[in-house]
């Protein structure tokens, strides 16, 4: 775990440990730092699992950059795909608010989630999201990084179908900023294989969002 000066954050993988902790460095006393402050030559270790994402001029929040790393998980180039794409359908409007709120509220996020292959397999991730100012003071960035929660040799041979959110939670800074928050803790899933695993794990999380909705 990394401990930071509010308290433990249940952070686990070396990778967003190692990025969130670049992030305080940069921002210094400030809330989130310019998004010219961020140098890849200062973490060129990370990049592969690192991503940019930004605020478009439709309202959604997409991919302006993506390390080889997380595209080769989904078997495909993201940039310029929309963020929420990567998602469970019942999913997709709760990750693009906490998106949209890391950069409004200037706090980062760090969710657990579980990945599903076409074929059946899972794996858990955590992913981080770290707000960048523009010279202009507005956070319209962030920062962040997927990272596998622990080895698996699959996840270089078969690509994941979409992502579940198992908890997301905000992340204390410094400066009085709150206590962690937990956000919307979603149960896990688990289903047998079948021929088309990924589509009917994408009706079933749906469905299951959709009873706890009510």
């Amino acid at each position: 775990m990394l401990r930071n000066g509010t308290g433990w954050c249940e952070m686990r993988v070396q990778t967003t440990i190692e990025i969130f902790d670049y992030w305080n460095r940069i921002r210094g006393a400030a809330d989130a730092p310019l998004k010219s402050q961020v140098e890849p030559s200062a973490v060129p270790h990370l990049l592969q699992s690192l991503f940019i994402l930004e605020r478009r001029e439709g309202g959604d929040i997409g991919f302006r950059l993506a390390g080889t790393r997380i595209c080769d998980l989904f078997g495909r180039d993201l940039r310029g795909e929309r963020f929420s794409s990567l998602w469970a359908n019942g999913q997709l409007a709760d990750i693009e608010r906490t998106a949209m709120g890391v950069m409004d509220h200037a706090m980062p996020a760090l969710f657990n989630a579980t990945g599903y292959s076409t074929v059946g397999h899972q794996a858990s991730f955590e992913i981080i999201m770290m707000p960048l100012r523009s010279p202009d003071g507005a956070c319209d960035r962030l920062l962040g990084a997927i990272a596998p929660a622990a080895a698996a040799s699959w996840l270089e041979i078969v690509p994941l179908e979409f992502l579940a959110l198992d908890r997301s939670r905000l992340l204390p800074g410094k400066f009085d900023k709150p206590a962690p928050a937990e956000l919307r803790p979603i149960n896990r899933i688990v289903a047998g294989k079948s021929i088309h695993f990924g589509q009917i794990m994408r009706r079933m999380v749906s469905q299951l969002l959709s009873v706890e909705a009510r």
